[in-house]
């Protein structure tokens, strides 16, 4: 009969558990394990990557323009400090702690929660600090000022030529005049009328400037959206003969 062809058909495809050869058990199971620890190995190694080497960050505000648009994400590199220095030109991410604030909560008083805290922070996972995105104008030892005859920043008495990446229309700064302390940076935003930096907070420590250990890396790259995918070079007015004489004969 029709019905009857129909559970034999069923029965000789072998669907039933105990009629699975053990093999076949053995497996599956074990493509299932291996499946998971690839699963678990990558969650680890990018959790470690974005911990330690590389980590994608969200532009919020419009500080950093035309250079950087709100909704940008860009790459950071966390480790090219530990090969070369902090240079003037560098666009860096940084936390406002010991700066311009807020500050992170201090730790919980209960050893058990401090020590989760701990775990969550080492693996990226959490983070209660504010961060900023600038560029490096001015490094330890550096006279930053504003403005020479012609209105420009200069460093060290050397002009900075800043037409490439400040905003269009904008004058380089309000009048300033600061010598950079030890272990800070003087960071300002390229859109300057709309980027409250190191020239707005003369008294936080270290008078505006940021402290260099709370640089978390380097913005190299624009990832997102796809049209405006691009690096972010050092701009060459940093690289003038000019400034680096300036700044050898000062010592710097």
């Amino acid at each position: 009969m029709p019905g009857e062809d129909a559970i034999d058909d069923k029965q000789d495809t072998g669907l039933k558990d105990e009629d699975v050869p053990a093999g076949q058990k053995k497996k599956k199971k074990s493509f299932g394990r291996e499946l998971l620890t690839i699963v678990l190995a990558a969650a680890v190694l990018t959790l470690l990557v974005k911990a330690f080497v590389v980590q994608v960050y969200r532009i919020p505000t419009g500080s950093m323009e035309n250079t950087l648009a709100v909704g940008d994400r860009v790459l950071v590199n966390k480790v090219v400090y530990h090969f070369r220095g902090i240079a003037r030109g560098d666009i860096v991410v940084f936390s406002g702690q010991d700066s311009w604030g807020p500050d992170a909560p201090p730790p919980s008083g209960d050893p058990v929660v401090r020590l989760f805290d701990d775990v969550l922070s080492g693996l990226g996972l959490r983070d209660d600090q504010t961060y900023y995105i600038k560029r490096v104008i001015g490094l330890p030892g550096d006279h930053v000022a504003c403005c020479d005859a012609r209105g420009r920043v200069t460093v060290n008495g050397a002009p900075l030529s800043e037409g490439s990446y400040v905003y269009p229309g904008n004058p380089p700064s309000s009048t300033f005049s600061e010598i950079v302390p030890a272990g800070h940076l003087w960071v300002m935003g390229d859109h300057r009328s709309d980027s409250e930096d190191s020239r707005f907070y003369p008294d936080a420590p270290g008078g505006g400037a940021i402290p260099e250990n709370q640089v978390v890396g380097r913005a190299f790259l624009i990832i997102w959206p796809p049209s405006q995918i691009r690096d972010l070079p050092i701009p060459s007015t940093f690289q003038q003969a000019a400034l680096s004489a300036v700044a050898a004969a000062l010592g710097g």
